[in-house]
């Protein structure tokens, strides 16, 4: 039988994925079209390594390197991203 071929990933597809690749948590079929997308997009390849240094920087933080408004901007976006309430 004849596999029906995927389109080729967009590149605003490929910003949604990033999370989950990095995670290692897309499924093998989104993987390599994802990595096809990077082998051929710059721009893509540009943004996994800013988030992966992103990520390498921000998993050093500690809370006492935040200062006391960054603590509590940081605070109030995951009370508004979990629907918490004062």
């Amino acid at each position: 039988m004849f596999r029906k071929r995927q389109p080729e990933l967009a590149c605003q597809e490929v910003v949604e994925l990033i999370s989950d690749y990095l995670e290692d948590a897309l499924p093998a079929n989104d993987r390599r079209r994802l990595e096809q997308h990077l082998a051929g997009c710059p721009h893509c390849t540009a943004y996994l390594a800013q988030m992966r240094e992103t990520l390498r920087v921000a998993g050093r933080l500690t809370p006492e390197d935040l200062s006391p408004e960054m603590a509590e901007e940081f605070s109030e976006i995951f009370r508004r991203w979990t629907g918490e309430r004062d």
